[in-house]
């Protein structure tokens, strides 16, 4: 199975439009995001399983898949994305977009043959509110990946993808160019001092794949925006992790709004950064 821009946005449709809104507050289509996800897995050939737990007497599941490297590597990579909502929204860019690159890449590595580990998650929980607690679904992964002495070489966090603007002006913190370009048209890569490594790989990678710039950031940890995706969870627990995003609330202007609808994402765009992302994790992988 291949992936193409309307594979993406067929995606984006079902989980966005006919699944809607999807979090505590909306649980049975929590559900039946859980329940798709799972058969897109099942259609690129993978085999999904569910990591549960309870949090305000529910059951939530993180859903992962996982291609074995050669040799039965015990280094991973993880890519990961948070099917959730928050509430109010249908969430088609946040993060409907994300998760139909989940499922682009499962199709793309589906039969490949890798030296490290590949994991692709679909986490749950990302948005509040678990934000930043014990139940953020990536944060209860992270947490048994490090209890498990799992060897985590790093995690990329798609965060928010298909969106762009040509518009100068149309990018906030900008900052005159000095920060980040005053044009929308860019991939953000934030990473934590830690993760320098990572994003020097990933920043190396990218470009040559999607067509497209990438701007790569460092952060503190704990700096504003910079932890507000399942990539913090992994910098908790002392792994290397980058969030892969179009830069969210400072440049789409349906964040967290019920008009993020699937007419917003730009699908040509989406498609060039699923080929950046698929460049960049099998160079990590090979």
């Amino acid at each position: 199975m291949t992936y193409s821009e309307e594979t993406l946005k067929d995606d984006v449709a079902t989980i966005a439009r006919d699944i809607g809104e999807r979090n505590l507050y909306r649980y049975e289509s929590l559900q039946a995001a859980m329940d798709f996800i799972e058969g897109r897995f099942r259609a690129c050939g993978w085999t999904p399983e569910r990591q549960t737990y309870e949090a305000r007497g529910k059951t939530f599941a993180n859903i992962e898949v996982e291609l074995r490297g050669r040799g039965q590597s015990a280094e991973i990579v993880v890519v990961g994305a948070h099917y959730d909502t928050v509430r109010g929204s249908p969430g088609a860019n946040d993060n409907g977009s994300a998760v139909a690159a989940l499922f682009a890449l499962a199709a793309a590595f589906a039969k490949r043959q890798i030296a490290q580990t590949l994991r692709l998650v679909a986490f749950v929980n990302e948005e509040r509110p678990f934000l930043r607690t014990s139940k953020m679904g990536s944060r209860v992964y992270a947490k048994r990946s490090r209890e498990r002495g799992e060897r985590v070489l790093g995690m990329l966090s798609l965060e928010t993808l298909g969106y762009c603007s040509e518009v100068k002006g149309s990018q906030k913190l900008s900052l005159g160019g000095w920060l980040l370009p005053p044009r929308g048209d860019f991939i953000a890569l934030v990473a934590n001092r830690a993760s320098r490594p990572l994003l020097a790989m990933v920043e190396r990678t990218f470009p040559e794949q999607a067509g497209l710039t990438c701007r790569g950031i460092v952060l503190p940890t704990h700096f504003p925006g910079a932890w507000s995706s399942d990539h913090w969870s992994f910098w908790k627990e002392g792994y290397p992790a980058l969030m892969v995003t179009d830069t969210a609330p400072l440049r789409y202007p349906y964040y967290h709004k019920p008009e993020d609808t699937p007419d917003k994402v730009n699908y040509p765009w989406l498609f060039r950064v699923v080929k950046g992302v698929e460049g960049a994790v099998a160079n990590l992988v090979a």
